[in-house]
C-alpha cells in the first residue's frame, strides 16, 4: 500500500468513527474494516460521476450492510457528491442528509435504501437484470448506450439472512455476469463472533453450488493490490456473478475493540478514538479532517467519470441520429413515463359475464404489455394461477437480457426485493406474483417499496376464503388490513372484471408509488356501473349501485367479491322499502386521498345506517361504518371446504347483509 492510497483509506476510516461518536450513535467497526475494498472499488473501477449521480449507464453500488453508512457518506463526502462535511456531522440528526441507514430519497449519490439486512443483496441482483435487459431492448449494433456493473458490499449478517440465498441462487441461475459482491468477512456480529450461529458453513462452496465465480483476499486490510487483482478478475468474468470472500479486521486499528462485536454497534467511545487515530498515523487532536493530498487523491476520480458521461452521451447522440423512436422511448422508460395510447387496448366486459379478477387481471396486463415494451415481470412459480405471464414475450435470460417474463421460483423474500431493485435501477416498470397469502413472505419488501416510492406492481391472487378447499394455511384474513396498514403502500381490491382493468390502469399511472392487486380465484359478476360517472378505482370509492330515488336510508360498502354480495342485499332492500346505497371501496389509500367534499359525496355523514362486507378481518372498517355501524367479516381463520360452503358458513351472504342494514334502520 502506497503513502498516499494509505492516507485516502485511513481519511475514510476516521471520518467514519468521528461521526459516528459526534452522534454517539452507530456503527464505526464496518466502515474501519472496509475501507480498504471500498477504496480500491471506488478509485479503480467503480464507474461513476459525482457531478451526475443519475448518469444512466453508471455503475451500481449497493452498501447491503447498511448499518455502515458512515462508509458510503465518507466516501460520498471524499469523492465529490453532493455531501457536506456539515452533512457528515450532522450523522443521525434530525433532517439531515446522512440517517443511520442510507436513503435513497435523501443522499445524492444512494442507490437503494438498505438497513434491513440481506435487503441491498436481492437489490443489486435487480439491478443486474435490469441492466440485462435494458441492453437487449435498447442496444443496437454499433449503439451499446446500456453496459455497466453492479457491486454490492455484503456482510456476514446479510449473507445469514435467506433472501440472500434465494436471490443469490437466482443470480447463479440466470448466470448474471455483470454482478459482483464484495463480501466484508470479519466473523463478527452485534452478539460476538459468528461462530455463535454461522460457523459450519462454507460460504465459498455454497456460492459456488449456486454457480458463481468464488475469489478470495486474504488480507482485506492492508493488501490493496490483491484486492485490485480480485476485482479486475470479477469483471473479466462475463458467464457467472462473482463473490469476492474478503478477510478483514472488524474495527481495524482500535487497539482495544478491533476484532471484537465492541466495535460493531456503538461509538469506540473518545480515548479509544484518539489510541486508533495514533495506531493509524493520525492526529488525535484532529477531528473530521481530511489531508490536502486525500483530497486531491480522491478528486482525480470526478475528472475520470466526467469523461465517461461525456463519452457516452456521444455515443447517445449518435445513437439517436440512427435510432430516433428507441431514443424517444429511452427518455421515457428513464423518467418513468408512458408512451402515448398505453391504456388504448384495455379490455371491457358486458354485464353478466363471470369471470375470476384473476383472469380479467391476466387479459389487462398483457394489453398493457403490447404498449409498454420495458414492461417486465413474473412471478414466485404460480403463473399459471397468477395469470401473469405475458404471452409471446419469451423467458428472461440474464446473459442476453432477452425475454420479459421471470421466472423467480418459490422465492417470495427475494423477488420482492429484486423488483424494488429494477425500480431503483429506473427504466422499466415491473410487476411480481403469488398468491395473497404469502404476501407476508413480501411484506419487507412492500414496506421498503413503500418507504421508496418505488412504483412496483405487486399481483397476490386467491384473496379470500374464496379460494376454498386449500384451507387456513392458504386463506388470508388479516392480510388486508395489515398491508393497509403501511403508509404510502395502496391496496386495490377490485369487485368484478371492469374494476380490474382500472386498477391495472391506476397502477401503472402511479411513478412513487407500489401498488397492490388483490384478485379473487372464484368467478365474480360483471356488475352493472352504467350511473358510475367518472368515478371509479382512481377515486379509490364511489357509488356502484345508487338507491332508488338517491337519498339512501343506509350504505352498504364492500370491496372485492363481496360487492355483489351488497348489490343482491340491496336488491332484496328495495323490495321493503329500504333505499340502500352500495358502495365500491376497492381502494382505501386512493380515497383517502380524496377531497373531503369528494368523500361526504360517497358516504354522507348523515346517513348512520352502515354496513361492510368483506372475506377479511374486519378490523379498520369501524372509521368507514362509523361506531353505530355493522361490519361483517372473517374474524378467525378460515377452513377447508368448497368456497360456496365457506362462504354461507362464515357469514358472507346477502340475507346477512339484508339482516344487518334491517337492525339498523
Amino acid at each position: 500500500m502506497s503513502n498516499i492510497e494509505q492516507l485516502s483509506v485511513n481519511t475514510i476510516r476516521t471520518l467514519a468513527i468521528d461521526a459516528v461518536q459526534k452522534a454517539n450513535s452507530g456503527h464505526p467497526g464496518l466502515p474501519m474494516g472496509a475501507a480498504p475494498m471500498a477504496y480500491v472499488l471506488w478509485q479503480k473501477h467503480l464507474r461513476h460521476n459525482p457531478n451526475d449521480p443519475t448518469w444512466p449507464n453508471r455503475d451500481r453500488f449497493v452498501l447491503s450492510a447498511g448499518h455502515g453508512s458512515m462508509l458510503l457518506y465518507s466516501l460520498l463526502h471524499l469523492y465529490g457528491y453532493d455531501l457536506t462535511m456539515d452533512d457528515l456531522k450532522a450523522f443521525r440528526q434530525w433532517e439531515s442528509r446522512t440517517p443511520g441507514h442510507p436513503e435513497t430519497l435523501l443522499t445524492p449519490g444512494i442507490e437503494a435504501t438498505t438497513g434491513p439486512l440481506g435487503q441491498g443483496t436481492a437489490n443489486a441482483v435487480g439491478m443486474a437484470m435490469a441492466e440485462r435487459f435494458l441492453a437487449h431492448t435498447f442496444n443496437r449494433p454499433g449503439h451499446t448506450i446500456v453496459d455497466h456493473l453492479t457491486y454490492a458490499l455484503v456482510s456476514d449478517g446479510d449473507l445469514m439472512e435467506g433472501i440472500s440465498s434465494e436471490a443469490s441462487s437466482l443470480a447463479g441461475h440466470l448466470k448474471l455476469g455483470k454482478l459482483i459482491y464484495l463480501y466484508d468477512s470479519n466473523n463478527i456480529s452485534l452478539d460476538g463472533p459468528t461462530s455463535l450461529a454461522f460457523s459450519t458453513e462454507d460460504v465459498s462452496k455454497r456460492y459456488e453450488a449456486y454457480g458463481w465465480q468464488v475469489l478470495r483476499v486474504d488480507d482485506g486490510d492492508t493488501d490493496l493490490n490483491a484486492i485490485d487483482a480480485a476485482i479486475t478478475k470479477a469483471k473479466a468474468e462475463n458467464t457467472r456473478p462473482t463473490l469476492i470472500f474478503i478477510n478483514t479486521t472488524i474495527g481495524f486499528g482500535s487497539p482495544n475493540k478491533q476484532g471484537t462485536s465492541g466495535a460493531h454497534g456503538s461509538p469506540l467511545g473518545a480515548d479509544e478514538i484518539a489510541l486508533a487515530k495514533k495506531t493509524l498515523g493520525w492526529d488525535p487532536e484532529k477531528s473530521f479532517f481530511v489531508p490536502d493530498e486525500a483530497r486531491s487523491n480522491f478528486g482525480t476520480v470526478a475528472d475520470q467519470g466526467k469523461k465517461a458521461q461525456a463519452d457516452w452521451e456521444k455515443q447517445f447522440s449518435s445513437y439517436a441520429t440512427a435510432h430516433p423512436d428507441l431514443a424517444k422511448d429511452w427518455a421515457l422508460a428513464l423518467k418513468g413515463e408512458l408512451p402515448s395510447g398505453w391504456d388504448s387496448k384495455l379490455p371491457t366486459w358486458d354485464v353478466g359475464e363471470k369471470l375470476a379478477t384473476r383472469q380479467a387481471s391476466g387479459k389487462a396486463l398483457n394489453a398493457i404489455a403490447t404498449k409498454i415494451p420495458w414492461l417486465l415481470g413474473g412471478d414466485a412459480d404460480l403463473s399459471g394461477s397468477t395469470n401473469t405471464t405475458l404471452k409471446d414475450a419469451g423467458d428472461f435470460n440474464g446473459t442476453t437480457g432477452e425475454g420479459r417474463n421471470i421466472h423467480y421460483g418459490v422465492r417470495e423474500h427475494a423477488m420482492g426485493a429484486i423488483a424494488n431493485g429494477m425500480a431503483y435501477h429506473a427504466g422499466v416498470r415491473t410487476f411480481v406474483a403469488t398468491f395473497f397469502c404469502f404476501s407476508d413472505y413480501m411484506r419487507p419488501t412492500a414496506r421498503l417499496a413503500a418507504l421508496n416510492k418505488l412504483p412496483v406492481t405487486m399481483v397476490w391472487t386467491h384473496d379470500s376464503i374464496g379460494l376454498g378447499e386449500d384451507g387456513p394455511t392458504h386463506q388470508p384474513v388479516e392480510h388486508l388490513s395489515s398491508l393497509r396498514a403501511i403508509p404510502g403502500f395502496s391496496v386495490v381490491r377490485p369487485c368484478d372484471a371492469n374494476e380490474t382493468a382500472e386498477a391495472w390502469q391506476f397502477a401503472i399511472n402511479q411513478k412513487d408509488s407500489p401498488v397492490a392487486l388483490v384478485l379473487s380465484r372464484q368467478g365474480l359478476p360483471v356488475i352493472d356501473r352504467a350511473n358510475k360517472g367518472p368515478e371509479g378505482v382512481a377515486r379509490g370509492a364511489y357509488t356502484i349501485v345508487e338507491a332508488e330515488g338517491g337519498k339512501p336510508k343506509a350504505i352498504i360498502m364492500g370491496t372485492g367479491s363481496e360487492v355483489s354480495i351488497a348489490v343482491e342485499a340491496q336488491a332484496t332492500l328495495a323490495k321493503e322499502g329500504i333505499p340502500a346505497r352500495v358502495v365500491s371501496m376497492p381502494c382505501w389509500e386512493a380515497f383517502e386521498a380524496q377531497t373531503q367534499e369528494y368523500r361526504d359525496s360517497v358516504l354522507p355523514p348523515s346517513v348512520k345506517a352502515r354496513v361492510s362486507i368483506e372475506a377479511g378481518v374486519t378490523f379498520g372498517w369501524s372509521k368507514w361504518v362509523g361506531d353505530n355501524g355493522i361490519a361483517i367479516g372473517v374474524d378467525t381463520f378460515g377452513a377447508s371446504a368448497p368456497a360456496p360452503t365457506l362462504m354461507e358458513k362464515y357469514g358472507l351472504t346477502s340475507d346477512k347483509v339484508v339482516e344487518a342494514v334491517r337492525k339498523l334502520v
